[in-house]
């Protein structure tokens, strides 16, 4: 499972993962205990938690979710030290030591309230994606891309030279015309 996988779904409370989509939504089930389906229709926001991030106070950048997950992980493991009912000075305070640079003035207590309550939903129901990324894993992702992509180019080429040459119009039967009835004119 990836963050890819997993959703928040706007006014209800919890994390889902995303079983399929149909015409119209997805069909959701909840991390919890319960394993609740739901079916999302057109008009509820869904969002996926790949997509989400905290604004900093540079403009141009976004702290992913998955990078704040990883480092409450690395900072305080299962005990973030508060809950989603902590005062809004707490909330703040947690952040400003997970992300220093967030911008307060676009992050509110309610986002970090989230954040909080999304960690102990993953920290107990998908602890393997708060792994760190090895470099390794990273390297080896790089080299299988590059080479499903030579492998790629290498059938292209082999499709091309195999190609029966009287159909392509190239080589000896290619170049030979073939008689054409004439046309009776009706007049």
């Amino acid at each position: 499972m990836t963050y890819n996988d997993i959703a928040a779904v706007t006014g209800k409370p919890g994390l889902y993962k995303v079983i399929n989509p149909t015409r119209t939504g997805l069909i959701l089930e909840s991390l919890d205990d319960k394993k609740a389906k739901m079916v999302t229709g057109p008009h509820q926001r869904v969002s996926l938690l790949a997509e989400i991030s905290i604004f900093t106070t540079d403009l141009d950048k976004t702290i992913p979710l998955e990078d704040i997950f990883r480092t409450i992980k690395k900072e305080f493991d299962d005990d973030p030290g508060l809950d989603s009912k902590a005062d809004k000075d707490e909330l703040f305070a947690f952040l400003k030591e997970i992300a220093p640079d967030y911008d307060p003035d676009r992050v509110y207590a309610s986002d970090i309230k989230k954040i909080v309550s999304w960690y102990s939903v993953i920290y107990k129901e998908v602890p393997e994606l708060l792994e760190e990324k090895k470099e390794e894993e990273k390297k080896e992702g790089k080299k299988a891309a590059k080479q499903d992509a030579s492998k790629a180019t290498a059938k292209k080429s082999v499709a091309k030279n195999t190609a029966p040459k009287g159909k392509t119009g190239k080589g000896p039967a290619g170049n030979v015309k073939k008689p054409t009835a004439q046309r009776k004119s009706g007049g």
